[in-house]
């Protein structure tokens, strides 16, 4: 009988330890699987090409974006094949930084620049390759591949570009233009002033652009000025411009801020920039500084919205009105006899009536309207190609973004938000994102003479 017990005995802990083992190979194979899950995932990368390539030969930007969410991206690699020629243009890899995550950067965003001349690729058909791979041990230890091969005819030779008109002088905070014809279909073109370019615009004549350019109201004797066009296999020809320089004096102005004046507007300023701090004083110069600064890269970001289509005609209104104040005046501001601030006024100031009704200077396309700091309640109203035109300090706005106004079309009225002291119109113009003086664009004769008379010319 006990013989019998301790042999149960001895099969009871026999099965305890099959079944332990059991358990043990079960809990290995199923970590086994979720190695393998992870290492040898099946998904591969995304490629998102975000421009159309169909012609390569001088220098064109390939911008792309590959995601992999899983083991995340390990390489791209970019060639050129024409014939039995292959040469490679981009090789771009990471290292291994995990392995039971992510051990790739999940995101990227790329703007490749291609120069397919450099390879030695003649004219003619072509494929570009791009490989992109991810870190799954998939594919014999390779990763998934994403590959996308794109046809493309191989072209060297530039567009020609003809000077048909050139403004013949231009100052710092002036406007200049520039007309020009391109023997075939460009891809960029416009106004090159040093390393600053100004976008060209149709004309709706065959072959034949338009370019507004601008001076900032502090430019020195610009180095190169020239029109520049592209075309779509990325070949670039330039012609130098003949515009002239001439340099604007400088005009100086004071302002006295008084208390009542810091006591009547920082409260205002207040409700918009809670994070103001300090005395009277210390907040005034942090909305003339930080939030005028803020102010000038939301205004040069709002007119990068422009359309290629001329919607205005003819002058520019100027609102009735005595002058307050000129464009490019350098202003001191005094409190209690010393100096502390300088700026410069990007516009010009008109009083006339309290609340007096304001109206669009010329047609266009009202692409703000709204509270923005040192301006108060303001307007832009695009006129397209680059040319806009801004109403500030206003006390109510009559119009809505988007909104299309003729001419002497009511916007407004004026007022005294932002940094005025006293009810009036700050007016200035811009082109492609400058301000420039607003008198060239009051002046129907400046226009007849550098912009009218070229394009009835066509």
């Amino acid at each position: 009988m006990a013989k019998h017990i301790r042999l149960r005995s001895a099969s009871r802990k026999g099965g305890f330890f099959k079944t332990l083992l059991l358990a043990l190979v079960a809990c290995g194979g199923l970590a086994v699987l979720v190695v393998a899950f992870l290492l040898f995932e099946f998904e591969s990368p995304n490629l998102l090409l975000e421009k159309e390539i169909k012609y390569l030969g001088g220098r064109v930007e390939l911008p792309l974006k590959v995601t992999d969410q899983k083991s995340g991206i390990r390489s791209i690699v970019i060639t050129l094949k024409q014939g039995e020629k292959t040469e490679q243009l981009l090789e771009k890899t990471f290292p291994r930084q995990a392995w039971f995550k992510p051990a790739g950067p999940t995101t990227l965003s790329e703007k490749v620049i291609i120069d397919a001349q450099k390879a030695g690729i003649k004219e003619g058909q072509a494929e570009l390759t791009i490989s992109v791979r991810d870190f799954s041990l998939n594919g014999l230890f390779q990763g998934n591949e994403t590959l996308k091969r794109l046809p493309v005819t191989m072209d060297t030779k530039p567009p020609k570009v003809t000077l048909v008109h050139a403004q013949r002088a231009v100052q710092n905070g002036g406007s200049g233009v520039a007309l020009y014809t391109i023997s075939e279909q460009p891809g960029r073109h416009g106004v090159m002033i040093d390393s600053t370019r100004f976008q060209g615009y149709p004309t709706g004549k065959k072959d034949t652009y338009i370019c507004y350019f601008a001076l900032p109201w502090d430019a020195k004797q610009p180095e190169r000025m020239r029109v520049v066009a592209e075309d779509e296999a990325g070949n670039e020809a330039s012609l130098a411009l003949p515009t002239v320089f001439k340099k604007e004096p400088i005009k100086r102005d004071s302002i006295t801020i008084s208390e009542q004046f810091l006591q009547q507007k920082i409260p205002e300023f207040e409700q918009h920039y809670p994070e103001m701090k300090g005395t009277l004083v210390e907040k005034y110069l942090y909305v003339n500084n930080q939030i005028r600064n803020s102010n000038a890269q939301t205004i040069a970001q709002v007119c990068t919205n422009t359309d290629p289509q001329q919607l205005w005609s003819d002058r520019f209104l100027r609102m009735p009105g005595s002058g307050r104040a000129g464009y490019a005046d350098q202003r001191t501001y005094l409190y209690n006899g010393t100096a502390i601030d300088t700026q410069t006024h990007l516009g010009v100031d008109i009083a006339s009536l309290e609340r007096a009704e304001i109206r669009a200077a010329n047609r266009g396309k009202v692409i703000f309207a709204n509270y923005l700091g040192i301006y108060g309640n303001m307007v832009i109203i695009d006129h397209c190609q680059g040319l806009a035109s801004l109403y500030s300090h206003l006390s109510s706005i009559d119009t809505a973004v988007g909104t299309l106004v003729e001419k002497d079309q009511p916007i407004g009225r004026s007022g005294a938000t932002g940094m005025a002291g006293g009810d009036h119109l700050h007016f200035s113009m811009l082109v492609q994102g400058i301000f420039v003086t607003p008198i060239q664009w009051w002046d129907q004769h400046w226009i007849d003479v550098n912009i009218k008379t070229a394009l009835n010319a066509l």
